[in-house]
């Protein structure tokens, strides 16, 4: 089970954040890691597995070689990811008026390099790593609290998840790489979609202060 002990929240809303394609950059910065051993991400449909390709023969990898991409990719990330446009200083507005969590689906063993690398930016905000389910975690993290709750994701499933264990809390659809936000499929009733973390802050301060 997550330790939250390192977590204080106050009695402000409280707004939680995946990190991948939200908070950093993830597919620009991947497709530049694999292209660096010869191979590319093809934005052919909204998935990883079968669109890593070598670019020499147009092959797509293995399942098992995608997923050791990524983990040689996650133990990696700080000579890669850089973060999302506009995000550094729209955080550091909304903290003057909310609490901010960071929830990153990623294997804990990978959560000291991702820290280090959300501290050389300047996002000090609190870190959770887990490949959970993230509904459940967040309901833990809230808490049943009487404050406004906000969760921004760039992958349906969570949302859902969220959405589940969590009804009241506003949603946000929110993906930084462009070409895959437009083959992502529609997130569904009760899910606001956002272009970019201006529209984002916007969306969370109409929910905020209405």
């Amino acid at each position: 089970m997550l330790d939250f002990g390192h977590i204080c929240l106050s009695e402000r809303p409280l707004i939680v954040c995946d990190i991948d394609e939200v908070v950093l950059e993830f597919l620009t910065p991947l497709r530049n890691f694999l292209n660096s051993s010869g191979h590319d991400l093809l934005p052919r449909s909204f998935k990883l597995h079968g669109n890593i390709v070598a670019i020499d023969s147009g092959e797509p990898v293995s399942d098992v070689r995608t997923s050791a991409f990524l983990e040689e990719f996650f133990a990696l990330q700080d000579r890669w990811q850089t973060p999302a446009d506009r995000v550094v200083e729209t955080l550091a507005d909304l903290a003057n008026d909310a609490d901010i969590v960071f929830l990153t689906a990623m294997a804990p063993r990978h959560a000291g390099t991702r820290r280090t690398l959300l501290d050389r930016y300047g996002l000090h905000y609190p870190l959770l790593a887990s490949e959970e389910p993230k509904g459940p975690i967040i309901q833990r993290l809230h808490d049943a609290r009487d404050v406004p709750l906000v969760f921004i994701d760039d992958i349906l499933r969570n949302l859902q998840s969220v959405q589940a264990c969590a009804p009241d809390c506003l949603l946000i659809n929110l993906m930084a790489n462009a070409e895959f936000r437009a083959m992502a499929p529609h997130p569904g009733d009760g899910i606001m979609s956002a272009n970019g973390w201006t529209q984002t802050a916007e969306i969370i301060r109409e929910h905020l202060f209405r």
